[in-house]
């Protein structure tokens, strides 16, 4: 084309171009809080994880037992697990490296030793929480089917129900892949958001309850400090923060993904603390206000019944078995994560060695049907070891992330930050001091 060809191109009216619309418009507003609560990522990730049956249990049985004094333990985990979450992120995207590969290589010396004991210690404790979880859901979904059943008629044996959910997810962990997951925790969490919420306006808790709450104490009974190392270690759990740093580096985000990532453990940190404290508050203002206590979860609906109507109890069965199922998927995930971020082997969760400890996983899911002990109990024995665990892991990444050799000088640790860090170790040490003194007592 000449230039007098190209002249009259120019100057030829241009089409008009149509509007592009946003990927959210049009969409519902359930459509959009799917896209919205997708794109927070391995934040995600971990709220399926953290906001589970233990949780449930734990917050559950504080609330009844102690109204809202334990919620400032809670307030103070979320804070904690935030500054640990962060740091843990930043560790991976400056590093490249996972947590325990990390500790390996950064960490002279016992580097080596410290990454083995985290990884023997976490696994040793999914299986724990694995058995509770499977026996809590197994026993929800076993009273769903009779309250569904016509006359309340029909009981379906714990044992198969397990057999089931476990098959389930087996299969979907055999075919499937990282994104498939985030999809079924993305449904799992709004479903047992809304539950949460809708029962705790349906049962109109007392909420000068959830203020006083606020001002530390800790009640003078046996099993007051195993509940306070309970709710540490199910929010501010050892296993989230070692977990992290893999699904961070399962994104695939880069050290330009900074800002994204505080961002991310803000809303995952967040979330889990407004649900644990909704589960807390539901129990605090009818339970502990009717002077009753609560053992178990199935417990919880029942005495939850009368007060709030069947519906409440219906939305609060749905709700739980949501929490629990969206904490199975990471729990049997955890381990073949782990032993190959230890063994520096490709995150396949297709690989044999993958599939082989998912498999031996799900074969601990069963322990709840043979073991007299209760699956509540189990939780919070789970937790609590939890907690104990936590100063091996928040020692190291201060350490860690005050190291030029390893995060260069541009992303050490600033002073702020490591001043969070010294009050995570400090709220570490005091925690493990109630898990000991808990389980022992």
């Amino acid at each position: 084309m000449g230039p007098p060809d190209r002249a009259k191109a120019m100057n030829r009216p241009r089409r008009p171009q149509p509007v592009k619309q946003s990927a959210t418009s049009g969409r519902s507003l359930s459509g959009k809080a799917l896209v919205a609560l997708s794109a927070v990522g391995p934040g995600l990730f971990l709220i399926g994880y953290n906001i589970g049956t233990g949780s449930i249990t734990t917050m559950g049985m504080a609330g009844a037992r102690y109204g809202m004094n334990l919620l400032w333990a809670l307030v103070l985990s979320g804070i904690f697990t935030y500054v640990l979450m962060v740091g843990f992120g930043r560790l991976t995207l400056v590093t490249g490296r996972t947590a325990l590969q990390s500790f390996k290589t950064g960490i002279p010396r016992v580097g080596k030793v410290l990454a083995l004991y985290v990884l023997a210690a976490l696994v040793l404790g999914e299986l724990v929480a694995l058995t509770g979880v499977m026996g809590i859901v197994a026993e929800l979904l076993q009273e769903g089917i009779r309250l569904a059943s016509p006359g309340d008629a029909l009981v379906v044996p714990t044992g198969w129900i397990v057999l089931a959910v476990a098959s389930a997810i087996f299969l979907m962990l055999w075919f499937g892949h990282y994104r498939l997951f985030e999809k079924v925790l993305t449904v799992f969490v709004i479903l047992m958001v809304f539950c949460f919420v809708a029962v705790f306006f349906m049962v109109s808790p007392t909420y000068s309850a959830v203020v006083a709450g606020m001002v530390p104490s800790i009640p003078d009974t046996p099993d007051a400090s195993r509940l306070v190392a309970a709710m540490a270690g199910t929010t501010c759990s050892a296993a989230v923060f070692i977990v992290r740093s893999t699904v961070v580096a399962e994104k695939g985000w880069t050290v330009d993904d900074l800002g994204r990532e505080k961002r991310d453990a803000l809303v995952s940190a967040s979330v889990m603390v407004f649900l644990s404290a909704m589960v807390m508050a539901v129990a605090a203002g009818t339970l502990f206000v009717h002077g009753m206590t609560m053992e178990s979860t199935l417990e919880m609906i029942g005495l939850l019944e009368p007060i709030g109507g069947d519906l409440a109890a219906f939305l609060l069965i749905v709700g739980i078995s949501g929490a629990g199922l969206s904490t199975v998927f990471p729990l049997v995930l955890i381990a073949p994560w782990l032993v190959a971020d230890y063994a520096g082997w490709k995150r396949d969760l297709r690989s044999r060695s993958s599939r082989l400890l998912i498999g031996l996983g799900l074969l601990f899911s069963f322990g709840s049907v043979f073991l007299e002990q209760t699956p509540p109990v189990l939780m919070v024995i789970a937790m609590a070891l939890q907690a104990a665990i936590l100063p091996a892991v928040a020692i190291p990444a201060f350490y860690l992330l005050n190291r030029r050799e390893v995060m260069g000088e541009g992303h050490l640790a600033t002073p702020g930050w490591n001043a969070g860090l010294i009050a995570v170790i400090a709220f570490s040490l005091v925690t493990t001091w109630f898990a000991v003194t808990g389980l022992l007592g």
